[in-house]
């Protein structure tokens, strides 16, 4: 178990309430073993510049504003944070929360997906709520699953649906495209995860069939950097972009496992301390996977045994992570989200939900995209980490 980290917390609308005269929020330093210590920040009015004027209770002090950005101290932990505002909010796409959201490789186009069983922009098919979408790599196709156990592809251009893929047994928790799209993988409820033909809509192999549901995958050339072993039987014809990938599987059951997705063959198994709820590659061999107890924790598929590193930014579960320039972005259920600065204890915390679940985070060069389940999806202008 990871020891939780001392975090500083501010409230997630300080950047319109200092805005107002004498508007004043809290903040706090949460340390672990100790009580949480509570202070406030205060306007007192704006600059010619439009930045606010904020004055600190005496707990803690205030190290740069900008209008979008504070930088906090708490002098008696030595720890300070910087809090970014989002540039931009949207509301009202869905009618209900958002579950998931991506963005094109181009980054000029967005899809999100709801519990309204929609998913935007409007691509409407699926009988139940929608768990997760994904553009393919062409920008053109848009791949998505939800509660009905269907996989589906949709044309970005007149919202058709192209391909139902069917053969899960309970609700798709996650997908991925694999290579140029020809091929795509799934994850469901039922504890399998499938390889399909993204054209015919053919399942092409179960690549994993276990008891436990599969939360969440994470698909990656990793090349020579581990023996992916050679399939059993010659693959099928339809089969396209596998050699070479290993698709890492984050369990309801606390497991961590690596699967050559051309041999089928395992690579490793970690046991987590709870079930893991998301995944993602940051390097050819490095793998980061969340957990519900808060736990992230760093892989090496070289040497899997042990974790690299595990951190503990909160104790409320993690629920998406996704790499970011050199570093990576991770937001959980009490509405945080955190960027680790590389080199660095600190973090840069992106606000706005009011401790609403944040349940995807999406990147594109500079910007960070997030979806809550307070309806709203949020733009950030990432600055300079340094």
């Amino acid at each position: 178990m990871a020891a939780a980290a001392t975090m500083l917390s501010i409230q997630g609308d300080w950047d319109q309430v200092l805005r107002e005269a004498e508007g004043e929020v809290w903040v706090s330093c949460k340390i672990p073993g100790k009580p949480t210590i509570r202070g406030s920040l205060t306007s007192k009015g704006i600059s010619s510049d439009e930045v606010p004027e904020v004055t600190a209770s005496e707990e803690f002090v205030v190290q740069e504003v900008t209008k979008n950005r504070i930088t906090v101290s708490c002098p008696e932990e030595n720890i300070s944070c910087t809090f970014l505002s989002p540039y931009a909010s949207f509301s009202h796409i869905h009618e209900k929360n958002v579950s998931y959201l991506d963005i094109s490789s181009g980054g000029d186009l967005g899809v999100s997906s709801s519990t309204d069983q929609t998913f935007k922009s409007v691509l409407e098919g699926h009988t139940r709520d929608v768990f997760s979408c994904k553009f393919f790599p062409s920008g053109q196709e848009v791949l998505s699953g939800g509660l009905d156990s269907l996989v589906k592809v949709w044309s970005v251009n007149d919202g058709s649906c192209l391909v139902t893929m069917k053969g899960h047994r309970g609700s798709i928790l996650d997908i991925a495209v694999v290579a140029d799209g020809q091929n795509v993988i799934s994850s469901g409820q039922d504890g399998t995860a499938r390889l399909w033909d993204s054209a015919q809509g053919a399942c092409i192999a179960v690549v994993d069939d276990s008891y436990s549901p599969i939360n969440a995958i994470a698909v990656a050339e990793v090349g020579n950097a581990v023996n992916l072993g050679s399939p059993k039987e010659t693959p099928s014809s339809r089969e396209v972009g596998t050699e070479g990938k290993l698709v890492v599987l984050a369990r309801e059951d606390k497991s961590l496992e690596g699967v050559s997705l051309h041999s089928r063959q395992s690579v490793f198994d970690f046991d987590g301390s709870d079930a893991f709820n998301c995944c993602t590659f940051i390097s050819s061999v490095g793998v980061l996977a969340g957990g519900l107890d808060g736990n992230i924790i760093h892989v090496d598929i070289r040497n899997p045994k042990s974790a690299v590193e595990t951190v503990s930014w909160s104790e409320t579960p993690v629920l998406s992570l996704v790499p970011f320039r050199d570093t990576y972005v991770a937001s959980y259920g009490n509405g945080t989200c955190y960027i680790p600065l590389k080199g660095s204890e600190q973090v840069l915390q992106l606000t706005g939900p009011n401790r609403q679940p944040v349940f995807q985070v999406a990147a594109w060069k500079k910007l960070v995209y997030t979806c809550c389940r307070d309806g709203f999806i949020r733009k950030y202008e990432i600055p300079d980490l340094g």
